[in-house]
């Protein structure tokens, strides 16, 4: 797995005050990257799963081939001079594709979290290897890990994902702050973030984070994306106004093509959870209503990242763009919860199946395919810069 000469930390200690280190844009500099508008129109091609519906083809990013002239010689022979021309071609071959896997609320050590972790391995392996996970939270059920030492994390984590061969980087969820998922034990969190430096696999730098592509992960030439992970039961419980305040600063100075967010919450959800703000079909509850989460992507998310990754409900969801950002949920790294109908306009979902999401990232799209536990493909979407 690679190093993380620019892997930046975002806080240092649970609910503590924010340590703002380099900024964001020297680093990717290195990467020799220049930021892409987005443009508009997305396209998906799905079947299958309980109230999923998909529209229109897929794309993907294409490679330039350049040919070009060689030189000419000469060469006499007595008094008659002949001249040959030979023709070299040159091609200029198309990026790396960046290979992602998604998927949050895994840390159970049951038979659905290993069987997803084989679909994921063969997966993997039949697309030549993937770079990276991006781990959404709930990552050791059922009130987290009490230090770097528990034994959790070798039944939970380590014993299930064993032969995967890549880096995850991780979230917090709200079982991962105790309580039995009330998330109130704030202190819960900083096994978390030192048991990274106990594995070779998990990665958590501090609360919240970022990291670059490929500065910090994926292939050389790849495409230059930043990723952001949130630590959202902080936000539940506080707001977690130093949080934002440094997404908003990192965001603005990443000149990345793609910038992606990734956290536990969503943002919309059709699931038992529901829509920030509403959260279990309560609004107005303090903390419990997820109002500060609202409140917190409306000014930190909303418009300002492509693509926001989410788990939580414990179904597959890729839900229509709202507020300039398109909203995936998927928590089923190793359980099923139903979805409930919010009301929320989806491409597809579905509850039926454990499952995760693979992602295909080139400059010019983001390609997300949801598959379940048995490997079987059920929906795909491009999303064009």
């Amino acid at each position: 797995m690679p190093g993380a000469p620019c892997l930046v930390r975002g806080l240092a200690g649970p609910l503590s005050g924010l340590v703002l280190l380099t900024g964001i844009a020297p680093l990717l500099a290195a990467c020799g990257s220049e930021a892409q508008s987005p443009t508009g129109a997305t396209e998906g091609t799905g079947a299958g799963g309980t109230g999923g519906s998909g529209a229109g083809g897929s794309g993907t990013g294409a490679g330039t081939a350049s040919t070009g002239n060689g030189g000419t010689g000469g060469q006499a022979g007595g008094t008659t001079g002949t001249t040959d021309t030979s023709t070299t071609e040159t091609t200029t071959s198309a990026p790396p594709v960046l290979r992602i896997i998604a998927m949050g609320d895994g840390g159970e050590g049951n038979d659905t979290q290993y069987k997803v972790a084989a679909a994921v391995k063969s997966l993997c392996d039949a697309k030549g290897g993937c770079d990276f996970a991006l781990y959404l939270g709930d990552n050791i059920y059922n009130s987290g890990a009490s230090d770097p030492g528990d034994s959790q994390f070798q039944t939970k984590f380590e014993a299930p994902y064993l032969d995967l061969d890549f880096r995850f980087y991780v979230a917090l969820g709200n079982h991962d702050y105790g309580g039995n998922g009330a998330g109130f034990e704030f202190w819960k969190a900083e096994a978390q973030v030192e048991y990274s430096a106990v594995s070779m696999k998990w990665t958590m730098p501090e609360r919240f984070y970022f990291f670059s592509t490929p500065a910090d992960a994926g292939p050389a030439g790849g495409p230059v994306a930043t990723f952001f992970g949130l630590d959202t039961n902080a936000i539940m419980w506080t707001g977690d106004s130093d949080q934002l305040a440094w997404l908003q600063n990192e965001i603005a100075a990443s000149p990345a093509g793609w910038k992606i967010g990734f956290g536990h919450h969503p943002y919309v959800s059709n699931g038992q959870h529901g829509n920030a703000g509403e959260y279990e079909g309560i609004p107005g509850i303090p903390v419990t209503s997820g109002k500060s989460v609202k409140d917190f992507m409306d000014d930190g998310i909303c418009g300002k990242v492509d693509i926001y990754l989410s788990g939580h409900d414990h179904n597959r969801q890729w839900l229509k763009p709202t507020c300039g950002t398109e909203f995936i949920v998927t928590g089923t790294a190793a359980k099923t919860t139903d979805l409930v109908g919010q009301g929320t306009p989806t491409f597809f979902e579905t509850d039926q199946k454990g499952g995760f999401l693979y992602i295909e990232l080139t400059p010019e799209a983001f390609t997300g395919t949801f598959y379940d536990e048995d490997g079987v493909e059920e929906f795909t979407r491009t999303v064009p810069k």
